[in-house]
């Protein structure tokens, strides 16, 4: 029973969409309603408030760690050998996917991704974040740059810890991750996918 409490409050954690919420609290379009339509920080950069992106970032990289830390803590399991944990992690990432305080309109995932893989292991995180960097930094693409990142990390996973739980939790995280970017590949293939930093105009204040 405390396991699926622990599962249940993770996804709870991450339904918590921290684009929405920093939007609001900016007086700033619904994310919703503009660019990519995504709930992200990517997304919300586009409106030009770099200091809305990095806190959107940072809260759903935040619910992402905090949701895998918590597990460790209550279930005092090791992540090499628990089950609760990496179930937690990937609740916490469905949850922003599919958002219970938002209609199950979320976001792609990246920077909870991220946080779940630090919280289940820091090398594993630095690892998939260093493969995020370095395609971004070349390619100025951020979907690009989470597509390969999604390939890399249960790559990773194995090669930290073998077939654990930990590994087979990061394969549907990086499948789902693929999924939510299914538009941004088709525009990858087209040449048409905007780079980070571009900003799109938002829609009306009416459309939201």
């Amino acid at each position: 029973m405390n396991d699926l409490l622990m599962v249940a409050g993770a996804y709870l954690l991450g339904s918590i969409s921290f684009a929405v919420v920093v939007s609001r609290a900016f007086a700033l379009p619904d994310p919703h309603t503009y660019g990519s339509k995504s709930p992200g920080a990517t997304n919300v950069l586009r409106t030009g408030n770099k200091a809305a992106a990095a806190l959107t970032l940072l809260g759903d990289a935040g619910k992402g760690l905090v949701a895998v830390l918590a597990a460790k803590a209550i279930s005092g399991e090791d992540i090499s050998t628990s089950l609760v944990v990496p179930l937690a992690g990937l609740a916490a990432f469905t949850g922003h996917l599919f958002p219970v305080f938002h209609r199950f309109l979320g976001g792609k995932g990246v920077a909870t991704a991220a946080g779940v893989l630090l919280g289940y292991s820091w090398w594993l995180g630095a690892g998939t974040l260093a493969t995020w960097l370095i395609i971004a930094v070349f390619f100025r693409i951020s979907s690009f740059a989470a597509l390969v990142a999604a390939v890399f990390a249960p790559c990773f996973a194995f090669m930290l810890f073998g077939a654990q739980a930990v590994t087979w939790a990061t394969i549907p995280m990086a499948l789902l991750l693929m999924l939510r970017h299914r538009a941004n590949i088709g525009r990858l293939l087209a040449g048409t996918e905007p780079r980070i930093g571009a900003m799109k105009k938002p829609a009306p204040e009416s459309n939201q």
